[in-house]
């Protein structure tokens, strides 16, 4: 059954793709799957078609994005997706042992959604903050310091109806709330910004640094950022010419300022701009293999002697009959044709 998206969410779709120039309009397709996300959970087939109608695309270059990005979810999806960091540091730390119990304890497994609709559960290859693991976060906001039995009851109390505070950033919103604001648009909600402050491991090296006093050398914040104009650039600095010496070659660069690829491409295929040979500082490049050292010489020499080829001098694996009367019948057919040859003179 196809999907049709409310009104809101068609004049949304408006909205975002006229925050970009006429001829840019698909660079709205990340906002705009986040738009159909906040309307379904998911980006379903017709939030595709959706996008691509929209936009003036088809389905598969839609598709492309959507299955490369993993926050656009491709299934019905819980209110509260619950991400457990189980890469290498917070796995050190007990992330696994926090993934394992949750998957017990809810019944599901990755990317899978318990049965109410409430959680869905998975596990983080890197939530980046190895400062505070293990850490697990719901619709990507941080629960910091996990244990296993921390970790149940928080996903107990969103089951039950409740919305524990993060450890830092905006207070909780569902899996489609959230989406909304992805797309960009403002959280309507009562006190929805700015519930958490840093937290004590992201501030430990500006306290450190203001203990020792340390600062970054020579910064200025009042520095003003130059614009770039053409007219503030500085001049190109010209290279001074060569003296005069009397030489009839024209006056080019020597071939020692460019690559080895560029003087033996221009010494084989010369031009108009190519050094003649008696131009001041021309090196005319030589082919052949450059000269080996007398130990170089004999370090051939010696592994030639230690890899001896087989019994039958012909490379393992050949084989030596089939070699041989192929051999045979083509002198056979070599002499017959000069015996002809020979009859008709």
């Amino acid at each position: 059954m196809t999907t049709v998206f409310t009104d809101e969410t068609r004049a949304r779709a408006r909205e975002i793709i006229a925050r970009y120039p006429a001829d840019r309009s698909r660079s709205a397709l990340l906002p705009l799957l986040h738009l159909v996300q906040s309307e379904e959970g998911y980006v379903s087939p017709a939030g595709v078609a959706f996008c691509a109608e929209v936009l003036g695309l088809n389905k598969a270059q839609v598709g492309a994005v959507a299955s490369f990005y993993t926050m656009y979810k491709r299934r019905p999806t819980g209110d509260y997706l619950v991400s457990v960091c189980t890469n290498t540091m917070c796995n050190v730390l007990g992330g696994q042992e926090v993934y394992d119990t949750l998957a017990e304890h809810l019944g599901v497994g990755h990317d899978e959604t318990t049965e109410d609709g409430k959680i869905t559960l998975e596990h983080a290859e890197c939530l980046a903050a190895c400062d505070y693991g293990p850490v697990m976060t719901v619709n990507y906001d941080f629960f910091d310091g996990v244990d296993p039995q921390a970790a149940v009851g928080l996903v107990d109390e969103l089951r039950a109806g409740g919305r524990p505070t993060p450890s830092r950033g905006a207070r909780l919103c569902t899996l489609k709330e959230m989406s909304i604001q992805l797309a960009g648009f403002a959280d309507e909600r009562e006190g929805a910004v700015a519930d958490g402050v840093p937290g004590e491991p992201s501030l430990r090296g500006l306290l450190l640094a203001q203990q020792h006093g340390v600062s970054a050398p020579g910064f200025d914040p009042n520095t003003p950022i130059r614009s770039g104009k053409a007219e503030e650039k500085p001049a190109p600095a010209t290279p001074a010419k060569a003296a005069p010496t009397g030489s009839t070659a024209p006056d080019v660069a020597a071939p020692d300022r460019k690559s080895p690829q560029v003087r033996t491409a221009e010494t084989r295929q010369p031009d108009g701009k190519t050094a003649v040979p008696d131009a001041p500082g021309t090196k005319v490049p030589t082919d052949g293999a450059a000269p080996t050292s007398p130990d170089a010489q004999a370090a051939e020499a010696a592994g030639v002697a230690a890899n001896k080829p087989a019994a039958d001098a012909k490379p393992a694996g050949d084989d030596a009959e089939a070699q041989e009367r192929n051999l045979s019948e083509a002198e056979s057919a070599i002499g017959d044709a000069a015996n002809d040859k020979g009859a008709q003179k």
